[in-house]
């Protein structure tokens, strides 16, 4: 970790060497996840592509920890690390660039990539009130279902999480007609959140055939493409399943 960071950022990482023994006595094989819910300095996703770098697995990690704040006055505040969390991003991004460099032969095609996700509150607005409580300006609130300051990829992971995808899967981002167009594990799941969908964003979406297509409550463009999503999809795609937020 010093000589990572040429410094001190963290106190007493877990060694190295130790967890990567532990995942080999743990048997893990390729393809399998291993987990660390205390992941502190993020040692255990470094075991892990150190690893595949040595036995060409494909083993896969997801650490997991609490945003806890570092001191002001330590190192690794100085540094810019504000919370452990960003230790650990970082430590990954460095230890993956460094395995890579280390073993250009065996490690060339190392999967070093990762994706940070943060535990949030939902998407969606809470429309539930007693009647006492319901007012005429509510009307206006209600309007869009999605809470105001959630972004398209916000979305997308909560459909991901809902119908079943992982949330390592290959997203590729499109552009159809001048909307952003995500398609999730080669067209299991393709989305929409954009506004003002028109009927050809819905058919060259339909001729992907994606096993669902997902759109928000508020995206199509007025009540005709409403109306017409359904026939569209059973027209280039019947056995889409059509979600709507």
């Amino acid at each position: 970790m010093k000589n990572m960071f040429n410094g001190k950022v963290f106190d007493y990482p877990k060694p190295l060497d130790l967890v990567k023994r532990i995942i080999q006595l743990g048997n893990a094989k390729d393809n399998d996840i291993i987990l660390d819910f205390f992941s502190g300095s993020s040692t255990t996703a470094h075991a892990v592509m150190q690893l595949n770098a040595e036995d060409g697995g494909n083993r896969k990690f997801i650490m997991v920890q609490i945003p806890e704040e570092t001191d002001e006055k330590s190192d690794a505040y100085k540094a810019g690390y504000k919370n452990i969390c960003e230790i650990g991003k970082e430590r990954i991004r460095r230890a993956g660039k460094k395995i890579k460099e280390e073993n250009p032969e065996s490690a060339r095609n190392l999967d070093i990539g990762f994706r940070v996700l943060k535990l949030d509150s939902s998407n969606m607005k809470d429309v539930y009130y007693k009647p006492k409580e319901l007012k005429q300006s509510l009307l206006d609130y209600l309007e869009n279902n999605i809470k105001e300051d959630r972004t398209s990829e916000d979305l997308l992971f909560q459909v991901m999480l809902e119908l079943g995808e992982f949330l390592s899967s290959d997203i590729e981002e499109l552009e159809i007609e001048g909307k952003k167009v995500f398609n999730v594990g080669k067209g299991n799941i393709v989305a929409c959140f954009e506004e003002d969908i028109t009927d050809e964003v819905v058919k060259k979406i339909a001729k992907m055939t994606p096993f669902y297509a997902v759109f928000r409550d508020s995206s199509l463009k007025n009540d005709s493409v409403v109306n017409n999503v359904e026939q569209i999809l059973k027209t280039y795609s019947p056995n889409t399943i059509k979600k709507v937020l």
